[in-house]
């Protein structure tokens, strides 16, 4: 590992590869055996992160940004040279981040309470910090819905640790949020004890959350409108065995869930669901996965933002194209 002091980050210069006999990937159903290649290990980027959230794919840069949360920075993983680099710093303790469907940067920020999009030429535009008069959480993920629309998810966690950039008071309940392309925010769901990890399936009828508040962690499915702008209907798809945790995740081009895990000894990494919510596959990590996105040329690369690092996989899946 070639470290950045200016960063206090690690790069891997070389190929730094995890031992296959503690961290080869397992299948549990035999038809999904095929998506992680034998000859494919886990490999491990950077390290010296505090916690590491976020990962969003910019293919025609070839480069990943992720979130580095209490370190207050977004930082930058290039393909090319696979060295890493601050992107913004100071970040306003963001954490989620995606790419609206122009291609722009959409990010959720502690600190600031808001949910903001990074223009063409570097301006931060405020895409929402309140609602009826009222100030947001603390934004933690995001997605964007095939009209344009950003839907985004407001827990309280930054507000209940120094360590995430928050403090403060609670003056909107927990929520999942839609801001529409005009510009209104709308309040889609407050039924989540804290809603986390957000997920369109590929057909965009069906958008997964994961509410980290329930005890023990849960999944939704929940069914969408024809005008993809409401939510009609919900039901609890899976359910993490008790004292383990799910956070981001992201759907591959079939409709199977690839989930951020955590747990106790051999239960972090990511785990991957049908969409009927059987369990098909576990990929271990030294540490817990807090979210993945898929990138590289083919969209088959998955980056994991683990704890104190960044992962990659090589996968026979392709990531749905447009998250």
């Amino acid at each position: 590992m070639i470290p950045s002091f200016a960063t206090g980050l690690s790069d891997a210069a070389a190929p730094d590869f995890l031992p296959r006999d503690r961290f080869a990937p397992t299948c549990f159903d035999p038809a999904f055996s095929g998506v992680i290649p034998d000859l494919a290990d886990t490999e491990r980027l950077v390290t010296g992160t505090a916690w590491a959230e976020g990962p969003v794919w910019f293919g025609d840069g070839r480069y990943l940004l992720w979130s580095d949360i209490p370190n207050n920075r977004i930082l930058r993983w290039s393909e090319e040279t696979r060295r890493s680099s601050v992107f913004r710093s100071p970040s306003h303790h963001a954490n989620g981040n995606t790419r609206d469907r122009e291609g722009r940067l959409i990010t959720c920020e502690h600190e600031t309470r808001r949910v903001t999009r990074t223009e063409y030429d570097g301006r931060i535009t405020v895409l929402a910090d309140r609602f009826e008069g009222k100030r947001l959480n603390s934004p933690n993920d995001v997605v964007v819905g095939p009209d344009g629309s950003v839907w985004f998810s407001d827990p309280d966690y930054g507000l209940n640790s120094h360590y995430e950039g928050g403090g403060g008071e609670a003056e909107c309940p927990v929520a999942l949020y839609r801001i529409d392309p005009g510009g209104g925010v709308h309040l889609m769901d407050d039924g989540f004890i804290n809603p986390n990890g957000l997920c369109f399936s590929p057909d965009r009828r069906t958008l997964y959350v994961i509410d980290t508040g329930a005890q023990p962690n849960i999944i939704r499915a929940c069914a969408l409108n024809s005008g993809h702008d409401r939510i009609t209907s919900h039901r609890v798809l899976i359910t993490a065995p008790p004292g383990e945790a799910g956070d981001g995740f992201r759907c591959d081009a079939a409709g199977n869930l690839w989930c951020g895990w955590g747990g106790p000894a051999g239960q972090n990494g990511v785990k991957i669901f049908g969409s009927d919510g059987a369990l098909r596959a576990f990929i271990p990590l030294p540490e817990r996965c807090a979210n993945l996105c898929f990138g590289g040329v083919r969209r088959n690369r998955l980056f994991m933002a683990a704890s104190h690092g960044l992962y990659a996989l090589h996968v026979n899946a392709q990531g749905d194209v447009t998250v």
